[in-house]
Parts: C-alpha cells; structure tokens; sequence
C-alpha cells in the first residue's frame, strides 16, 4: 500500500508540474483538465510575452545609452551579440536583407530567455502560483510548451512568404513553386515540363511544410525533456528523503551528482537549441530573398 501511495504521489507531482495554466475561452474559467481550441496556456503566453518584453526593453535602454566612448560592460555584451548575428548572417548570405539580421537576433534571444527559465528550481515558482496565488498549475518554461514553439516556426515561416513576395513577386514565386527542382531547359524531353510541374509544386510544399514542423518540434521535444528530467530527479529525492538516513545519504551523494550533472549539460543544450533556432530561420528568411540561379 506505501508503495502504490508513493507511486501515486509521484505521478501526480509529474503531471501536476507538466500540466500548464489553462484558461477556457468558451467558460471563461481555469480549467486544468480543458483541451481543444478554445483553450489558452495562461502560464506560456505570461512568460514568453514577459520574456520578449524584457530582451526588448534591455537592448532598447543599452542602445539609447551608447555613445561613442568606451563601452561599459553590458554595452559590450550587447555589441557582441549583435555583432554574432550579423557575422552569422553575412557568412551564411553575404547579400542578405537588412532585416534578417535583426529578425535574427530577436528569435534567437527571445528562445534563449524561454529555455533559460528551465534554470530555475523546479518547484519554486509553481509552489508560489498554489499558495500564494491560489493557481492550480504553472508551467514557467514557454519553450517547453509545443503551441509556443509552433507559433515561433509559423511565425519564421510567414516571414519566408512575406520575403518570397517582396523579391521574387507573385510571377518569380510562381516559376519557382512550378519550375523548381526539375526543369528541362531545351531539348526533345521539353514537353515533360508540364507534367513536372504538379511534381515540382508538391516537392516544394512538403519543403515548405517540413521547414516550421522541424523547427518548432525540435526545440519543443529538446527543452521538455530536459524539464522531465528535471521533474523525474525531483521526485528521487523526494522518494529518497521518505526513506529514513539511508535514503538520505543515498540522495546526498547520487542524486546531487546527478542534478549537478544534468544541470551542467542543460546549460549546453539551453543555448545550442536558441542558435540553431536563429541559424535556420536566418537560412530561410535568406534564402527567401534569393532566387535559386543566383544560388547557384
């Protein structure tokens, strides 16, 4: 019977910590058990609309405060951003729009906050949304939550449409949805262009398609797993500490080794998936600006 108790305590803290703060439109209440889509995550959209409003406000005061002496130490920082985006930017597409850059730089500072929430103590935040607020759940991590990731990528992936239209307009685009990968230019077989075209224009969606699923779907599946993980080492040491000194010993010693170990490789995983974030919407918003001959 402890057992099953234990292991029922231990599956509701998971799920009690995985569960966001959900708000159903139709009812206009907080409903932990809603789905569907009238259903809001409270708790995603507080923090990454919080998380951009920050990184928006921090950059906006460093840079009405700089001037042409010796900059101080965030000013530095800043600069140094800046000056990686655009570095990353001109070697990827030397002849990139003007405001790629800065498109860059903003997803890819804003997906650094959201991941770096994962930081904070597990049961800190949501312990002060039950007790003190009187909120049934709290999800701090905006990344972890898939509807956050896919608005990002879908984000990035109407920009691509908006550059496509703005460079190629709507007869380049056109030509290249029916014309790209498979054209015959001359010759006998010329004829066979009309019938590759339905191939080309079915290649080209899946492409399009595949680009904002890939992206929202790795950073989701990344940054929850390291929250689950984060979870799973939490409900060790709970089950270590109801066990007496020897549980307590044991917890001391494995369980801190291992919050240690994942925290450290956490600290990697955080920024590593913000820049391949920002690397790939920078690819796809470049190469929204450039035809496939001057590619080649």
């Amino acid at each position: 019977m402890a057992a099953a108790e234990g292991q029922e305590d231990s599956g509701s803290y998971v799920l009690h910590h995985l569960t966001n703060l959900k708000l159903n439109l139709q009812t206009m209440k907080i409903d932990p058990q809603a789905h569907g889509f009238w259903v809001i995550n409270l708790d995603s959209v507080f923090f990454a609309i919080l998380l951009g409003v920050v990184f928006l406000l921090f950059f906006a005061r460093v840079a009405r405060k700089a001037n042409a002496g010796v900059p101080t130490g965030v000013e530095n920082f800043v600069e140094m951003c800046v000056e990686f985006v655009q570095g990353r930017v001109h070697d990827i597409y030397p002849n990139a729009n003007s405001l790629v850059a800065p498109l860059g730089l903003t997803v890819g500072m804003w997906v650094l906050l959201m991941n770096f929430m994962d930081i904070l103590p597990i049961d800190w935040l949501p312990w002060v949304a039950e007790h003190k607020l009187g909120l049934p759940n709290l999800r701090v991590v905006p990344s972890t939550d898939i509807n956050v990731t896919f608005g990002l990528s879908l984000s990035v992936f109407v920009l691509i449409y908006i550059f496509n239209f703005a460079y190629k307009g709507p007869i380049g685009l056109a030509k290249e949805f029916l014309t790209h990968p498979f054209f015959v230019k001359s010759g006998p077989l010329v004829v066979l262009n009309v019938l590759l075209m339905p191939v080309n224009v079915v290649l080209r969606l899946v492409e399009d398609i595949a680009k904002p699923v890939s992206l929202a779907l790795r950073l989701f599946g990344n940054l929850f797993a390291g929250e689950l993980i984060f979870v799973l080492i939490a409900v060790f040491g709970s089950n270590a500490f109801s066990h007496g000194i020897g549980g307590f010993v044991g917890f001391g010693i494995f369980g801190a080794l291992i919050q240690f170990l994942w925290a450290g490789f956490h600290l990697l995983v955080i920024p590593l998936q913000a820049f391949v974030f920002m690397v790939l919407t920078i690819v796809y918003l470049s190469a929204a600006a450039t035809s496939h001959s001057e590619e080649h």
